[in-house]
This record gives C-alpha cells, sequence and structure tokens, in this order.
C-alpha cells in the first residue's frame, strides 16, 4: 500500500524548516496537520473554587509555555503581582527564555531542565524546602504529581486551563492513510469526532508511551510508536514505516 496523505494531530509548523515538511517532500506524501485538542481558559472564579492562594507559594514551576501564559493571565485577572523573590522551575531553556514574555529574566531566579520532568525533578530538589505551585491542564501526565510526592516536594497541582477536544466535522478521516498523535487526548478527541470510526487499513502513529497506551485502550492498533532506539522522532518512524511499505 503507497501512503499518500497522512494526518498529523499537531498545528502545522510556522516556518518551512520542519522535518515534516522535508520528509513529505522526499516521499511525495500529502500531509494535513490539525489539531485534534485545543486548550480553552478556567475562569478566575473556577479557579477561586479551587481554594488555592498563588501567593502562598514561593516558587513555580512551569512544564511548558501554554502553562507560563495561563499562570499570568490568571494573576492579570486577580490582580497580583509576583513578588521579585519567587522562584521559577523550568522544564527547559526554550520554557525558561518565554518567561521574558512576562517578567525581568535577570532578576528573578530561574533555573531550567533539559526537557525531561525525571531532569526537572532533580533539578529542583535543591529547592526541596519551597512551597511549589505547579499550572496544569486539566487533563495532564500523571507523572507529575506521582514523581513530586515520591521525592517529597510541598507543591500544589492547580487547574489553570482545560484540554477540549476539536470540532473536527469538516475533516473526512477516511481519506487518511495514517493518523498522528502525541497525547491521550488527541486519542479522546478521536472517538469524539468519530465514534464510528473503524480503523481497518488507516495506520496510525503515537508519539510517547501513554500516547501508545492510550490508542490501544482504544480497541484501535498502534502501528507507529515512538520513541524508539532506532526512531527517535516520530519522522524518523514514519520515514522508517513508510520505506518498509515500499
Amino acid at each position: 500500500m503507497k501512503i499518500k496523505k497522512i494526518l498529523v494531530s499537531q498545528p502545522k509548523p510556522e516556518t518551512d524548516k520542519s522535518p515534516y515538511l522535508d520528509f513529505a517532500k522526499k516521499y511525495n506524501i500529502q500531509i494535513l496537520f490539525r489539531p485534534f485538542i485545543h486548550v480553552e481558559d478556567v475562569s478566575a472564579q473556577e479557579f477561586r473554587e479551587q481554594k488555592i492562594s498563588i501567593l502562598d507559594h514561593t516558587a513555580i514551576m512551569f512544564t511548558s509555555r501554554t502553562a507560563i501564559d495561563h499562570f499570568f493571565r490568571m494573576c492579570k485577572d486577580l490582580r497580583i503581582v509576583m513578588p521579585a523573590e519567587m522562584k521559577y522551575l523550568c522544564i527547559s531553556e526554550s520554557t525558561a527564555f518565554y518567561l521574558q514574555k512576562y517578567v525581568q529574566y535577570r532578576k528573578r531566579k530561574i533555573v531550567f531542565a533539559n526537557g525531561k520532568f525525571d531532569d526537572l525533578v532533580e533539578i529542583s530538589k535543591k529547592y526541596i524546602k519551597e512551597k511549589i505551585l505547579v499550572p496544569l491542564s486539566d487533563i495532564h501526565k500523571a507523572e507529575i504529581p506521582e514523581k513530586l510526592t515520591a521525592a517529597n516536594f510541598d507543591y500544589t497541582k492547580a487547574i489553570f486551563y482545560r484540554t477540549v477536544s476539536s470540532d473536527l466535522s469538516d475533516v473526512n478521516i477516511k481519506d487518511y492513510d495514517i493518523l498522528v498523535f502525541f497525547s491521550p487526548a488527541g486519542i479522546a478527541s478521536l472517538k469524539k469526532n468519530f465514534p464510528d470510526f473503524k480503523q481497518e487499513n488507516t495506520y496510525i502513529g503515537a508519539f510517547g508511551a501513554t500516547t501508545g497506551k492510550a490508542v490501544v485502550d482504544a480497541g484501535l492498533r498502534l502501528d507507529i510508536p515512538a520513541p524508539t532506539l532506532k526512531c527517535p522522532s516520530m519522522t524518523s518512524a514514519l520515514e522508517d514505516f513508510v520505506k518498509k511499505l515500499k
């Protein structure tokens, strides 16, 4: 079976320098980028119902840029100004630099990991005595609270935004030879938008163990898992799969 069309459940790359676009050109494959999920605000009133005081905390742990945006949106809505001594613990260097959108980078205590949550836990251990606030979506990785609890951090998990299924009513899902997913929420959106979807000859790729598990739990067949030792990225996994079909 020749692969002609792939649906990638992510936003379209902002530039032409994308491994997906290089892959599509190399194999003459059409790729549609279409987010299966999006985030929505949690209102100030809804946040108050969680009975969490932001300024009771001495450090904020950010696992994404989206969390940063919604955290400072909420601070603005609640008329809260971050004290100069507040510490920021970030999942990656790019996430840390993104903080400059909201705070003066040099005047704050900011540390960052290498993009992996295990590393963030490890570098944050020197702040074990801090009271840490962790802004999250209502749908988030279970490892975040589990690993913070296991490491004996004094932390508060707070919901600042929601992850919801996008409307995909204009998409003909059977037009695509491969569907690519990056989160369990994306699989939930597939089931919600296409309740009668039968996989049959459609191949499914999933990035991350939790996403792969969600595919199987949904009664679907996982054809292209990533990352693997051979294929560390989703694009390399797709290329390896396409080569085998030739």
